[in-house]
C-alpha cells in the first residue's frame, strides 16, 4: 500500500498535465492506481479481522487452556499485527508435541502450526490476531507474578471436561513418577515402590486450579513445599493414582 505522500506527488505529476503512462513509468505506480486516487486520496480503512468466536472444540481447549498455564506464552508479532501463540514442549515427549499441534488445529480450524526448535526443547507455535481474546491471562510479566484467574466461559469449559484441563497441566508441568520407601515385614527391610503424580508450578493461582479440579474429581493431594513454601501438589493415594492412570497417564 502506497503512502499519502507517493499519492499526492503522482496526481501532482498528472495536475502537471503528464500522461498517466509517463507518470507510471516514474513513480511505479499503475495507472489503475493513480485513477483510483483521483477519485479518493485517502487510503480505505482496513477491515479487522473478524473475530472468530470461542474456541471450535471445548474439550482440546480445556487440555490447550492446561498446556498454556504451564508452558506457554503468547507474544505480539514485531509489527503488531496479530500473536503468536507458543508452548515449550520437551524433545523427550514427541507425542505431547504431536497432542499439542492437534489440540491447537481443533481449537482453531485453519490456523498455520509449526515446531521451532530450540536449545533443549521445542515450541509449538501458530499465530493468530486473536490468541489473547482464547486465553484472556495473557499479560505482561511473568505468570507467577501477575494475579491468574479464568474467565466464567473459561471455567464452563474446565467444568464441562476437567480430566482434559488436568491432563494439559500435567503433560506441561507435572510428571508420573515411581517413589520407593522401606518397611520391615517379618523382621526383615524391605523396600517397597509405588507411582506418584508431581505438579510443579510457581503460581499459587495455577495451583490453585489445578487443587480445585482435583477436589471436584474427588482426587486426594497433598503439598509438597520448597524452602518452607508450597510449591508442589502431590497425588500418590492407590485409587487417586489410579484414577489418573485412567485419565492422564504418564508422558510420551
Amino acid at each position: 500500500m502506497h503512502d499519502v505522500s507517493t499519492r499526492k506527488r503522482a496526481l501532482a505529476l498528472v495536475a502537471q498535465g503528464r500522461s498517466l503512462n509517463s507518470v507510471s513509468r516514474e513513480t511505479g505506480v499503475s495507472r489503475a492506481a493513480i485513477r483510483s486516487w483521483q477519485q479518493r486520496l485517502q487510503p480505505l480503512p482496513r477491515m479487522a479481522a473478524p473475530d472468530p468466536g470461542p474456541p471450535a472444540d471445548d474439550c482440546a481447549y480445556a487440555y490447550l487452556l492446561g498446556l498454556y498455564l504451564g508452558d506457554g506464552c503468547i507474544s505480539a508479532h514485531p509489527r503488531g499485527v496479530g500473536y503468536y501463540l507458543r508452548i515449550a514442549c520437551a524433545d523427550a515427549w514427541p507425542g505431547l508435541m504431536q497432542q499439542c499441534c492437534e489440540a491447537i488445529t481443533k481449537v482453531r480450524p485453519g490456523v498455520g502450526v509449526y515446531v521451532l526448535q530450540r536449545q533443549g526443547c521445542s515450541a509449538v507455535t501458530s499465530y493468530s490476531r486473536h490468541w489473547p481474546r482464547l486465553f484472556p491471562q495473557h499479560g505482561p510479566g511473568k505468570k507467577h507474578e501477575r494475579r491468574i484467574a479464568l474467565k466464567p466461559w473459561q471455567q464452563e469449559i474446565v467444568d464441562a471436561y476437567p480430566w482434559e484441563f488436568i491432563r494439559g497441566l500435567i503433560h506441561s508441568d507435572g510428571c508420573r513418577i515411581t517413589n520407593w520407601t522401606t518397611r520391615m515385614v517379618a523382621s526383615e527391610r524391605k523396600r517397597y515402590e509405588y507411582p506418584r503424580y508431581f505438579f510443579t508450578n510457581a503460581s499459587d493461582d495455577i495451583r490453585g486450579l489445578y487443587t480445585d479440579t482435583l477436589d471436584k474429581l474427588g482426587i486426594e493431594w497433598t503439598h509438597c513445599t520448597r524452602n518452607g513454601n508450597p510449591y508442589n501438589i502431590s497425588v500418590a493415594r492407590k485409587a487417586s493414582v489410579a484414577l489418573m492412570d485412567a485419565h492422564v497417564g504418564p508422558k510420551h
